[in-house]
């Protein structure tokens, strides 16, 4: 497989999505990366954080989280661009790769320590959906 070109990075307001963006930029040292920060509708089950403040508020948020994240890594200001998308994260995600042409998909994914109850209470996890539905190659970074 060839080197990746474009890289996406969903940021979903989780404690490793650090963890995932530094992943990406140091394994994909040449592509552009993308941090694609996703606003969870208020009606989804799980939104991100906990927020619920309105779409317009929380998408401004989504974007100062994502902007705070892009800063907190070393190297990441230069290579790495944020956009913002609304919708549940295993439909946006995939979507988002498909749109924009994205050649590898690098994100956090649940804790392994996840008990077997709260992921059937939960139902499937976000990072399970985005590898089925997307195209590109994923890297699930924990």
């Amino acid at each position: 497989m060839a080197d990746p070109d474009a890289v996406l990075v969903p940021s979903l307001g989780r404690p490793g999505d650090p963890e995932a963006l530094a992943y990406a930029l140091e394994t994909f040292s040449d592509a552009a990366v993308v941090l694609l920060a996703v606003v969870t509708p208020l009606d989804a089950p799980l939104s991100e954080g906990g927020v619920l403040e309105r779409d317009a508020e929380r998408t401004a948020q989504a974007r100062e989280h994502a902007s705070e994240l892009v800063d907190a890594v070393d190297g990441a200001s230069d290579r790495v661009r944020i956009e913002t998308a609304e919708g549940r994260p295993g439909t946006v995600i995939p979507q988002y790769a498909a749109d924009e042409s994205v050649d590898h998909v690098v994100m956090y994914g649940h804790d392994r320590r996840t008990s077997g109850l709260v992921r059937r209470v939960l139902g499937r996890g976000v990072a399970t959906t985005v590898v089925d539905r997307t195209a590109a190659p994923v890297t699930v970074v924990d």
